[in-house]
């Protein structure tokens, strides 16, 4: 079972702001020991939302790119861990031990949600 975990973004990680030395550490631990245990896959923080951009698909076939940055901060994601465990209960052991995304002392939330397996779409789209 694949889960990502999602690092939700906040103001100063949109304004291009890296984690601080110890946040950086503990992060940096954390991964450590997901590859230890052998369920880490993959790990990064992502550029903040002035680098990206978005693709509007409208009723009539329509597309639009629309270029950041973007505001809706409680809802942009500014890194992720993906993990390979056994359970769900055995990804929620994970998730409870991530480190807390603003360091201590600051109210945060970070997100964990099931990748689907291949095959779960059935034959028409596999790879």
């Amino acid at each position: 079972m694949r889960f990502m975990i999602m690092v939700k973004a906040r103001p100063q990680s949109e304004a291009g702001g890296m984690p601080d030395k110890a946040l950086t550490a503990s992060m940096t631990e954390y991964h450590e020991q997901l590859a230890q245990a052998g369920v880490l896959l993959d790990a990064s923080g992502l550029q903040p939302t002035a680098m990206g951009w978005r693709v509007h698909f409208g009723a009539q076939g329509q597309r639009q790119v629309v270029d950041g940055p973007f505001t809706e901060g409680q809802d942009l994601v500014a890194g992720y861990t993906l993990i390979q465990v056994r359970s769900r209960e055995e990804a929620v052991e994970w998730t409870q031990r991530f480190p807390a995304p603003m360091g201590p002392g600051w109210n945060a939330e970070i997100e964990a949600r099931q990748l689907h397996e291949p095959g779960g779409f059935g034959p028409s789209i596999q790879p």
